[in-house]
């Protein structure tokens, strides 16, 4: 079995200096959008109960990010919004205000991130590493996928989504999610591509993987009946590309564990492009990780007693 971090998530801080005396923080990004971006933003708070006429009264108001920040319950009442509403997107301008949750973008050093899950080391390596299994043939693939039927009609790829954690926030490359019900949904991966910052990239998205596995427990919450106990674990699969390298993350509530020791890679040399035979087996490889974790997530139960087994199970095979 690999090495594991079992030291759990740190407290989230209130504000973290990224560059000199700047602090990136969530009402930092929310002053940039337009209202098309800040509609965008909202759509992903599930919590605040918003619908199309909300949105509309948005949009016809003209409401950029800016504004939205300094408006309080009167303002949002005196653009048509009833009081009910008023009173909660008052809160949540407010609130984003003051958490001054970290924008992912804000997180440029691996050796901070690394920090938060007990590891001292800025080296991608340093992370506990896992073994993906891998399907390298394309037929056994597209059969597998074929034969997963209404699983993959659950699929759902949302690009720039919206994900928002206890301590951080901001939109990602790209989000997968499971529909879990017509109401409901979970995120079962997350992708971060950084040219030739893999550091970097590998930082930013254990903080995206992060901030999605607190919002599927807050999901799978919705679920349960208030006196329902259950067990708070979450996992979720991160992928990390320069376009030649490729990272494969998985992350849950309790340690993190990465393939950084295992060469995943696609040259894109003048020589691999004029013979494509290794950029062909590359490619397959690649594909073949993507489609073993996606095929593991879809299938994993919704129960977290029986996702923390399949994780033990994954890591065992280490």
């Amino acid at each position: 079995m690999s090495s594991e971090t079992s030291t759990p998530y740190t407290p989230a801080s209130t504000s973290t200096t990224v560059a000199g005396n700047e602090t990136v923080s969530l009402a930092d990004e929310i002053k940039k959008y337009d209202t098309a971006k800040l509609i965008d933003f909202l759509r992903g708070e599930k919590d605040l109960l918003l619908n199309d006429a909300h949105f509309e009264i948005l949009r016809k108001r003209e409401i950029v990010g800016r504004a939205f920040l300094n408006m309080d319950k009167q303002d949002f009442r005196d653009s048509g919004f009833e009081i009910g509403t008023a009173i909660v997107l008052a809160d949540f301008a407010k609130e984003c205000k003051e958490k001054k949750k970290r924008a992912f973008s804000s997180y440029r050093s691996l050796e901070e991130v690394l920090e938060k899950y007990g590891i001292k080391s800025s080296s991608i390596t340093s992370i506990p590493q896992f073994t993906p299994e891998i399907k390298l043939c394309i037929d056994d693939i597209l059969r597998r996928i074929k034969n997963m039927g209404p699983v993959v009609d659950r699929l759902v790829i949302l690009p720039q989504m919206n994900v928002s954690g206890e301590e951080s926030s901001g939109r990602v490359d790209y989000a997968i999610k499971k529909i879990l019900d017509d109401l409901l949904e979970e995120i079962i991966c997350i992708t971060e591509g950084k040219q030739n910052q893999p550091g970097k990239g590998v930082a930013q998205n254990l903080m995206q993987c992060r901030s999605s596995c607190e919002m599927n427990l807050d999901t799978l919450k919705k679920k349960r009946t208030a006196d329902e106990a259950f067990e708070e674990y979450e996992y979720v699969y991160g992928i990390v590309t320069t376009a030649t390298d490729w990272y494969f993350i998985l992350h849950s509530t309790e340690a993190i564990y990465c393939t950084s020791k295992t060469e995943y890679r696609i040259s894109l040399t003048e020589d691999a492009l004029k013979d494509s035979t290794d950029l062909r087996k590359n490619v397959k490889r690649i594909l073949g990780v993507i489609v073993g974790l996606l095929r593991d997530r879809v299938s994993a139960s919704e129960e977290p007693a029986n996702k923390k087994r399949r994780v033990e199970e994954i890591i065992k095979k280490k």
